[in-house]
């Protein structure tokens, strides 16, 4: 039977890995059931993993300190109020030098951890390599919403990420508004849109990576949702189940992964499909980063 994930320190500020898990769905636009999707993913990853990750051909270090860390209560917050909950718990995190890999939640936590990283390090030298059916370059929520709920949206993240500095590539996109597209091709951004031709190489994503140190952040209605349906906003096509996991696979083996979120899973009733799934690519994450022992993410500056 699967021996699953081994939470094995009570202690986040001596952990090597922290799984921070941000429930929240307030901004959510279509279907509602992100605040539900952390619980759901650390319920596969304590339970249904197999301890051999195949993807990364490795077993778990048996020195390895995983922390589980939860923001209770945050659905309750304002968006500006979750960002800024987000932003301080990461950097304690971050300031221990734990690898962070927070589990949403609707995509605006994200924006929690990009303030957080660029509070810490030089954004210019980080690229968040996001895989998203969307693009999420909205300056805020207004032109859909009769109740916007302003820049920290969760179809603003990326936008939140390019304003801080940190360079942008966009994998699997492909449902957004004429204006994005507008933007990401006015700013120089790295764009791999899905249904246009044949899906890229896996190399070739990588090699549009202008720096080493990279923040992936997986919404999940990026990959196919054969594999991924219970999301909120889920699009026919994206990437498919092993042309993922050969992504992670040359993502982690070629350059430094400082930082990860797994987002927008929305459990629904009689099916785990997409809460395994999102598990397994937790997994393989960590595997993967063990494997290829990554060095540490030095700080830069502390803004307090």
């Amino acid at each position: 039977m699967p021996t699953g994930l081994k939470i094995n320190c009570s202690d986040p500020s001596a952990a090597n890995i922290v799984l921070l898990c941000a429930p929240y769905d307030r901004t959510a636009s279509y279907r509602k059931g992100t605040v539900k999707g952390p619980a759901a993913i650390v319920e596969s990853l304590k339970y249904q993993m197999e301890t051999y990750d195949r993807v990364a051909e490795s077993m778990p270090s048996p020195s390895r300190k995983v922390a589980l860390r939860e923001l209770a209560n945050l659905n309750r917050c304002s968006p500006a109020a979750m960002v800024a909950r987000v932003k301080r718990e990461y950097e304690k995190h971050i300031d221990h030098g734990a690898f962070v890999l927070m589990l949403g939640g609707e995509h605006s936590v994200s924006t929690g951890a990009f303030q957080a990283l660029a509070s810490r390090h030089d954004a210019r030298e980080i690229t968040v390599c996001q895989i998203d059916a969307h693009f999420d370059l909205r300056h805020d929520d207004s032109d859909y919403s009769d109740a916007p709920h302003g820049i920290y949206a969760h179809c603003t993240v990326m936008r939140r990420a390019h304003e801080l500095g940190f360079k942008c590539v966009h994998v699997g996109v492909r449902a957004y508004a004429k204006e994005e597209m507008d933007f990401a091709l006015r700013n120089g951004l790295a764009v791999f849109e899905w249904g246009k031709g044949p899906a890229p190489e896996p190399a070739a994503i990588v090699e549009a990576i202008a720096t080493d140190r990279v923040y992936l952040s997986v919404d999940v209605d990026g990959l196919d949702p054969a594999c991924m349906p219970a999301t909120g906003t889920p699009v026919q096509g994206g990437l498919e189940w092993y042309y993922a996991l050969d992504l992670l696979r040359e993502l982690f083996r070629r350059k430094n992964v400082i930082g990860a979120d797994v987002v927008e899973v929305a459990p629904r009733p009689f099916d785990v499909l997409t809460e395994y799934g999102a598990a397994q690519l937790c997994y393989t994450m960590l595997a993967l980063r063990e494997t290829h022992g990554v060095p540490p993410l030095p700080r830069m500056r502390n803004d307090g």
